[in-house]
């Protein structure tokens, strides 16, 4: 159930020079997240929507965002400092169907990285992670993601860390040897969704995507972040999602 409460950051770091990661002091809310899910957070007084931002990972009362600078209001939140307080809303979404037991590939694109994270904790170092950045200055969280999975595969547009070019040449590489991953976990833009779904069905794996759109209410109440899905229909990302099967999503809207 969604709440709504002011809480403390306890710890803030630049990840690199556009990403920060926060600690919030978030209490029970806490006991209400699961994985892929986001929270709406008020960012500054003269802003009238919340920012969704995605839950990077959880411990009791501690949750943590990971964020990139992207407009006014990230702008704002990017520079709130420890000991200051947010006004947050969550958890909201629908997450990722995941098995603790399970053994997943996890594949993140550029801001799309960070709500992997907790899925690779949860599944106890069963897991590998595929993670695309548009360059080295812009990677995030590699540490974080090679004490939590089995394997880390790093890719870059630029070639200027790790394997040059998409994550889905490397998804496709990995499925190619091994089919037996209980399912795929996505995150990131739209395009790179699409390549990852198509190389998923390929090899026989099924496909979970978060998608990424611009959110207004965050609960479901505007119309801003629909998202065509397969059967014709519209659903809203914020509330039906952020997380569909990969066959749900209409890719040529």
């Amino acid at each position: 159930m969604p709440m709504q409460k002011m809480c403390k950051i306890v710890e803030k770091v630049m990840l690199n020079p556009y990403a920060v990661s926060m600690a919030l002091d978030v209490g029970e809310l806490s006991r209400e997240i699961s994985y892929g899910q986001f929270v709406n957070i008020k960012c500054g007084e003269g802003l009238l929507l919340r920012r969704p931002i995605s839950i990077c990972d959880w411990q009791e009362g501690v949750l943590r965002i990971v964020f990139e600078v992207r407009g006014e209001g990230t702008d704002w939140l990017a520079r709130r400092d420890a000991g200051e307080y947010l006004d947050v809303m969550g958890p909201l979404g629908r997450g990722f169907r995941l098995d603790r037991e399970g053994r997943y590939l996890l594949v993140g694109g550029g801001i799309g990285v960070p709500p992997l994270l907790s899925c690779a904790v949860g599944t106890g170092r069963r897991s590998t992670a595929v993670l695309g950045f548009r360059s080295a200055d812009r990677a995030m969280l590699l540490g974080d993601f090679a004490a939590s999975c089995a394997g880390v595969r790093v890719c870059s547009d630029d070639g200027s860390l790790g394997t040059h070019g998409f994550v889905d040449g490397v998804v496709k590489e990995i499925l190619e040897q091994d089919k037996g991953f209980t399912a795929v976990l996505a995150c990131g833009p739209k395009p790179m969704l699409r390549a990852v779904a198509a190389a998923a069905q390929a090899y026989g794996v099924p496909c979970q995507v978060s998608m990424e759109e611009r959110m207004g209410c965050g609960v479901g109440a505007c119309l801003v972040c629909a998202c065509k899905t397969a059967d014709g229909h519209y659903h809203h990302v914020c509330k039906d999602g952020p997380v569909f099967d990969a066959g749900e999503v209409d890719w040529n809207a």
